[in-house]
């Protein structure tokens, strides 16, 4: 339910059409979420379905005619709720990339380095593109941080593994 509270949380803050949402998670949240754009307009629709949000038929010049999304009252009791849920609970974590460790003796003990190595690359990559983020507000802020935090953590973790090895 994460991401009806994403979409619902961002209609909080304005109406917004469908390509409205799906940019600003593009440029904002992917470091999150990943939603597809069929997958954000299923769930929009199902949204709506429930009551949650509403939308009205805009057109703006030669445009083709698009929806704009408002959260309902309804939509906003759902938001709370989810909202709740979301920040007292943690789900398991399960990183795709673990599974190579699994199999890793494989491999070349030499060669596993060599990859881990890369992958340490990786994550120093991410991690620098995380920090340069301009500071922002409230929440997308803690977002940036809980992002720098688990980078160092898998930075360490890598560090630790190529000592012990």
């Amino acid at each position: 339910m994460e991401r009806e509270l994403l979409l619902l949380g961002l209609l909080r803050e304005q109406g917004m059409h469908g390509y409205q949402l799906l940019e600003f998670i593009d440029t904002q949240m992917s470091s999150c979420i990943d939603l597809k754009k069929p997958t954000a307009y299923f769930i929009l629709e199902k949204m709506a379905a429930n009551g949650w949000i509403s939308f009205e038929q805009g057109q703006e010049g030669n445009r083709p005619p698009r929806r704009v999304y408002h959260i309902t009252p309804d939509g906003e009791a759902m938001f709370q709720r989810l909202l709740r849920e979301n920040l007292s609970s943690y789900p398991t974590v399960q990183f795709a990339s673990d599974i190579g460790l699994a199999f890793a003796d494989s491999l070349p003990r030499d060669e596993v380095s060599q990859l881990l190595l890369q992958r340490r690359s990786e994550v120093e990559r991410q991690l620098a593109a995380v920090t340069a983020a301009p500071p922002h507000h409230g929440g997308a802020q803690l977002i940036i941080e809980h992002q720098v935090h688990f980078l160092k953590a898998e930075l360490n973790w890598l560090d630790q593994v190529s000592n012990g090895r």
